[in-house]
């Protein structure tokens, strides 16, 4: 399916790009978040009429998670779980947790912008966490897991 896309995705284009993808990408994903539009003539006329209202709005979007980038590069969070003598968490600190504490902090992080490629911690100690907040912007922070009694 052709399709416009109206926001940058990362692997696949910038604004306004014309790209070829898999019909249930496209019709699953990429057009409900509003990331994309079918490439037929009036989308195009429609696209073409809005392209500067909409690239305005992209360097907003990336201006302001730059700032946030750079009020996040570097901090900490401190998390206390339950764990065994050996170190090991009952349970597991996930993405979800790490965005709850850096909102109590008074940070505006989605867990989906948590990125933990190894998967949840599992242990007491300090972790390098990388947070993407754009498609351009990413922010790494420590992510200190501390056992409670």
């Amino acid at each position: 399916m052709q399709i416009i896309l109206m926001d940058k995705v990362v692997n696949l284009g910038n604004l306004g790009d014309v790209v070829k993808v898999k019909d249930g990408y496209a019709r699953n994903f990429l057009i409900p978040s509003g990331r994309a539009r079918r490439a037929t003539q009036a989308n195009m006329a429609a696209f073409a009429a809005q392209k500067a209202e909409l690239e305005r709005l992209a360097a907003e979007k990336l201006a302001d998670a730059q700032r946030r980038g750079e009020k996040l590069e570097g901090s900490s969070v401190k998390i206390s779980q339950k764990a065994g003598v050996d170190g090991r968490l009952f349970g597991s600190i996930t993405n979800a947790d790490i965005a709850d504490a850096l909102k109590t902090q008074g940070h505006d992080v989605a867990k989906a912008d948590v990125r933990l490629p190894e998967g949840p911690l599992k242990a007491i100690g300090e972790y390098g966490v990388v947070l993407a907040l754009h498609t351009d912007v990413t922010a790494n922070i420590t992510v200190v897991v501390t056992g409670e009694q």
